[in-house]
């Protein structure tokens, strides 16, 4: 017998704006966000504040004219406006496109352009930027909307635009109820005609998401209803949310993973969404017990920093308690048999999981490459972090570790639904990842070439290189763009190599030295960058390290030289290293005679 789909309680709805109008409405009174800052709180919502702030900002859009199929951008940090202004805008049918607010002001614009809304909802700070860009003044935007307007401050906005504050939009600022004397009665706000919720069919497109937004050809993924839904069924049934689930959302909305589990996926099932403004450690350690925090997803740099922040403290023991410490962790994996079980953690292992808020039931890794060794270490406090893999393409997520056992070297296998294959793989099983699932998007805006080169007799071609255990889990090897061909024929995946020097500074990078420095076609010297930590004694003991294990590759693997770089990598919202951009600024601002040569 078929299982009912998790849906089912909202009457099976074909469209985010229906789902969520009926999630609201079923959950009423129930917490649904808290808004926090450091460490103070700038506000709380129910179910039923959202539904009549996204309502009177659906009816705000109405009256603009905003409806079926037009596109709304967002350009904001974590924050409650922008689930506000994204459930308005599904409401009234229309199309998200979420942009990263990390961006230039020139890359924003740059997608602006090509995403063409008919509204705009930013903060004002980001409008102010973008307007330095020549490009912003002839954008046929619409409306514009910001957010924290300075007192007596103008909003930047296109020529042709109309600027309207965030908060003067029916029904989506902060609720105003004021007094003007005490006791005095609250005004009662004026009545507010929200339209009913337009209904969208499963592949009309929902969201327009860009996988790349750093300069080159602009790629507008088309991501249908359909497409959410069928994803949010899959990963429901593996981790199935609910009342009493608080979800830490510390990632940028707009990321393709956030956006699933700590904006759709929570507010379908009536959990609470936890917004942290600040990425600083701190504060985020001291959000879990703070709010009593059960689900989190974040990017292995941050789950590698909360590794560290708890080494450092475990090192701190008094070698006796560090003793009978270690015993706790050894009688926990014991005990659990090898797999992650929080109520028996939680036992032995009590002021770890305290400082967790005592409730963590999962953490979910991706977006780029998580150290094995990182997931063996949380596995062994009794933590379960469950490691994946997935692409904009594609929705969210393609694989899933199930923890049952862990499987630290891969990202786990399928989600229900999801065909994978290895196409033309070689002697060692390693091959192009290709995908096959109703999450695949309806493909790139505007660009019928890229689409045809993406897609392969209905598989979406992945440009990630892989191969498949025996129990059907997925090991990736890197990217096919990033792979490096040796003189002798070797494959060299750099982020295969980059494991090895996991842990030993925050940031590391492999490169081919022809591909760093032009004029050097026949120098097949594999380089690695490397940002020391600060925090480390000195240059040279990080160098006496990376040496040592340099040693203990095979031949074809070993770096011939050490370029050490002080400055942080670019990264991307997954916080993945963005390659291009990095060897440009090497090649622009180094030189070869600056490397260490390894022995």
């Amino acid at each position: 017998m078929t299982s009912p789909s998790p849906l089912s309680d909202l009457g099976n709805p074909t469209s985010l704006g229906v789902a969520l109008t009926r999630a609201f409405a079923r959950h009423g009174d129930a917490l649904a966000h808290i808004e926090a800052d450091r460490d103070r709180e700038n506000g709380r919502l129910t179910y039923r504040d959202l539904e009549a702030r996204s309502g009177g900002l659906a009816a705000w859009l109405a009256e603009r004219g905003f409806g079926p199929g037009d596109r709304a951008a967002i350009v904001m940090s974590n924050q409650a406006r922008w689930h506000v202004a994204a459930a308005a805008v599904f409401r009234r049918g229309g199309v998200l496109v979420p942009l990263d607010f990390k961006l230039s002001a020139a890359e924003q614009v740059a997608l602006l352009a090509h995403a063409k809304p008919k509204v705009v909802f930013a903060e004002w700070h980001l409008l102010r930027a973008q307007g330095g860009v020549a490009e912003f003044a002839s954008l046929g935007i619409a409306d514009v909307v910001a957010t924290d307007v300075p007192p007596g401050q103008e909003i930047a906005r296109p020529a042709a635009a109309r600027a309207t504050p965030f908060d003067e939009t029916t029904g989506a600022g902060a609720p105003s109820a004021t007094t003007r004397d005490a006791g005095a009665v609250p005004d009662e706000p004026a009545p507010i005609s929200v339209p009913p919720t337009v209904e969208r069919a499963p592949e009309d497109v929902a969201c327009l998401v860009y996988s790349s937004g750093t300069g080159g050809r602009p790629k507008g993924c088309q991501l249908t209803h359909g497409n959410y839904l069928a994803q949010f069924d899959a990963l429901a049934q593996l981790h199935p949310l609910g009342p009493g689930t608080r979800y830490l959302s510390i990632l940028p909305t707009n990321h393709a993973i956030d956006f699933m589990v700590g904006f759709l996926g929570p507010y379908f099932r009536g959990a609470t969404v936890v917004h942290l403004r600040t990425l600083r450690p701190e504060f985020v350690r001291d959000a879990f017990p703070r709010y009593r925090i059960t689900h989190m997803a974040l990017v292995p740099l941050v789950l590698k920093n909360l590794e560290t922040g708890l080494r450092r403290r475990f090192d701190e023991l008094p070698p006796l308690r560090r003793a009978v410490f270690e015993g706790l962790v050894r009688l926990n994996v014991a005990l659990s048999g090898g797999r992650p079980r929080p109520a028996i953690a939680r036992r032995l292992l009590r002021p770890v999981h305290d400082a967790f808020g005592g409730r963590l039931e999962a953490l979910f890794v991706g977006g780029a490459y998580s150290a094995p060794d990182t997931l063996r270490f949380f596995h062994r406090l009794g933590i379960p972090v469950a490691n994946g893999y997935g692409l904009t393409e594609a929705g969210t997520a393609i694989t899933l570790d199930r923890l049952d056992p862990p499987q630290p070297e891969t990202v786990g296998t399928p989600l229900p639904g999801i065909e994978l294959t290895i196409a033309d793989p070689g002697p060692d099983g390693i091959g192009e990842v290709r995908v096959r699932s109703p999450m695949i998007m309806r493909g790139y805006l505007d660009d019928p070439e890229l689409t045809a080169e993406t897609f392969a007799e209905g598989w979406l071609c992945t440009g990630d290189l892989g191969r498949l255990t025996e129990g059907g889990a997925l090991q990736l090897v890197g990217r096919r763009k990033n792979m490096i061909v040796t003189e002798g024929g070797k494959n060299v995946y750099p982020e295969d190599v980059e494991i090895a020097f996991a842990g030993l500074a925050p940031d590391l990078c492999l490169f081919a030295a022809h591909w760093l420095w032009p004029g050097t076609a026949r120098d097949e010297r594999l380089v690695l960058v490397a940002r020391p930590d600060p925090e480390r004694p000195s240059e040279d003991v990080l160098f006496a390290e990376i040496e040592t294990r340099n040693r203990r590759l095979p031949e074809h693997q070993r770096a011939s030289a050490v370029l050490f770089w002080s400055e942080e990598f670019p990264r991307t919202a997954s916080m993945k290293v963005k390659r291009g951009v990095l060897a440009e600024y090497l090649r622009e601002r180094s030189a070869p005679d600056r490397m260490r040569p390894l022995a």
